[in-house]
């Protein structure tokens, strides 16, 4: 190790972040020290995984169950035509260890659903969802906040995507306070039909790891209370205000969600309020 703590190899591939006064040497060790779970190894899962190992997060689990598809490529960007019929944790591991080999990958090929989520979440510092679905969506919040853990949120569809985060133990609503229950099964139309322009993910998966790391740096101003939504096709860009909702049922005065719920898996859109759109991610 070098007087300060970092290998050779590391004040090399830190220089950056080193320099950067924000960051420096106590930063960096803070990013090595830390783990996060990455919920999904799909399109925003692609970008915030390479961006996170890359940046020197110590440990990263993985969470997916599918396995590569032809139809990935265009827009997930962890796997090449040489991964198609692996598994994604087993390709994105790769992909992440390549980039950088100071990172630790768990990998988890599971399904998340209510008797395993508290568990896998449990040794992370920070969860990231980039899920594909509002059943997985609704879950990784209620856990993340029975928890007590910060929740980073993405989601896009077509030529559009949002993203905040949540820290609802700390008093500042959830993703029930936005959306207080899922849509109905079949009351919306299926991601598979609706498309999504490849680069999308990349836009808002970036942005997903960008404030990952921020928070783990206690830098800057956390997208706490606030919802981004960016418009590809006019390159606009909006910020929301979000506030605890005192009628939440996870985190409002008198919550009737106590404990993790399954929800029938279901995929798409719907409009809840005629200026915020749940959107369904479609990776």
């Amino acid at each position: 190790m070098s007087r300060n703590g970092f290998t050779p190899e590391q004040v090399q591939r830190y220089a950056r972040h080193l320099i950067l006064p924000e960051v420096g040497g106590t930063g960096q060790k803070k990013l090595l020290n830390s783990s996060v779970l990455l919920l999904g190894a799909g399109g925003l899962g692609s970008p915030a995984g390479l961006y996170l190992a890359a940046a020197g997060i110590g440990k990263i689990g993985i969470l997916d169950f599918d396995e590569v598809d032809r139809t990935n490529l265009q827009r997930q960007i962890l796997h090449g035509l040489d991964d198609l019929g692996r598994p994604k944790v087993d390709s994105a591991e790769e992909s992440m260890k390549s980039m950088n080999p100071d990172v630790e990958v768990v990998k988890h090929r599971t399904h998340l659903n209510s008797e395993n989520a508290l568990e896998i979440f449990e040794p992370y510092d920070l969860i990231v969802d980039g899920t594909d679905n509002f059943p997985t969506r609704y879950l990784a919040n209620d856990a993340s906040f029975l928890l007590g853990k910060p929740l980073v949120h993405g989601a896009i569809y077509r030529f559009e995507g949002q993203m905040t985060m949540f820290d609802a133990a700390k008093g500042t609503g959830c993703y029930r306070c936005l959306f207080p229950t899922p849509p109905p099964p079949g009351a919306v139309a299926s991601c598979a039909e609706a498309g999504v322009f490849g680069v999308l993910p990349g836009i808002i998966g970036s942005m997903m790891a960008f404030e990952t790391i921020k928070y783990i740096l206690s830098i800057g101003e956390p997208l706490i209370g606030k919802l981004l939504v960016f418009e590809g096709m006019d390159m606009s860009f909006r910020k929301l205000n979000l506030r605890r909702s005192p009628k939440c049922p996870l985190c409002g005065d008198n919550p009737t969600v106590k404990e993790l719920i399954d929800y029938e898996q279901f995929c798409g859109v719907t409009a809840v309020e005629p200026s915020v759109t749940p959107i369904q991610a479609t990776v």
